[in-house]
């Protein structure tokens, strides 16, 4: 039966072999590397292959939040459980809002350590109804709002061309409009957006993904 394959991440030295100790006596997970921070994270997981990352949440340099949105970009598919002290409800959902496929607390039990690690290698996202509950309200008002734009599709057209960093001319040149009419649609979109710049235009877009939009 293969093993799951984990690295872990932790700047506590002792944590750090307590974690190795406690996964390589199981027959069913083993440590395939451990480092003391994430500042050659990708080499460090090319090096490792690891089925599992095990990530502290709080560490020097890198912290584990971001280390998630490195791995996010890198190895998109990679699940990453992270480890915290106390349950902290913005550390943990900024780390699950990052890309993290769960948590688990730091004084968990040896077996509800490798529960976890095996649940999210299987695709599940162990972590408790709080913040279960915290995350699934984010994303509905995410939609909410982005729904409530109520782009139309040449404001929405002008907008996915402004993300992709043209001027004015050129999305006119592009959309057979003249300069003014896309000032106009543009004037629109700050309205619905509720910003004032072009950079918030931009930033909102992003952050809903509206440039994705139809």
């Amino acid at each position: 039966m293969k093993k799951i394959r984990v690295t872990l991440f932790d700047d506590n030295e002792l944590v750090r072999q307590s974690l190795t100790e406690m996964i390589e006596h199981s027959e069913t997970h083993k440590v395939a590397g451990a480092f003391e921070n994430c500042l050659s994270l990708a080499d460090d997981i090319l090096a490792t292959y690891p089925d599992v990352v095990l990530m502290d949440i709080s560490m020097p340099g890198m912290n584990g939040i971001d280390a998630v949105k490195v791995l996010r970009s890198h190895f998109a598919e990679l699940p990453v459980l992270m480890q915290t002290v106390f349950e902290d409800d913005n550390s943990i959902f900024d780390a699950i809002a990052a890309g993290a496929g769960g948590y688990i607390l730091k004084n968990a039990p040896s077996h509800k350590l490798l529960e976890a690690i095996t649940e999210v290698y299987q695709g599940g996202a162990p972590m408790s109804p709080l913040i279960a509950r915290k995350v699934v309200q984010h994303f509905q008002q995410t939609q909410h709002e982005k729904e409530t734009f109520r782009l139309s599709p040449r404001e929405m057209e002008v907008l996915q061309y402004l993300v992709q960093g043209l001027p004015y001319k050129q999305i006119g040149d592009k959309m057979n409009i003249g300069y003014d009419t896309v000032r106009a649609h543009m004037k629109k979109v700050y309205e619905k957006l509720h910003v004032c710049s072009m950079t918030e235009a931009v930033a909102k877009a992003i952050k809903f993904n509206l440039f994705r939009a139809t």
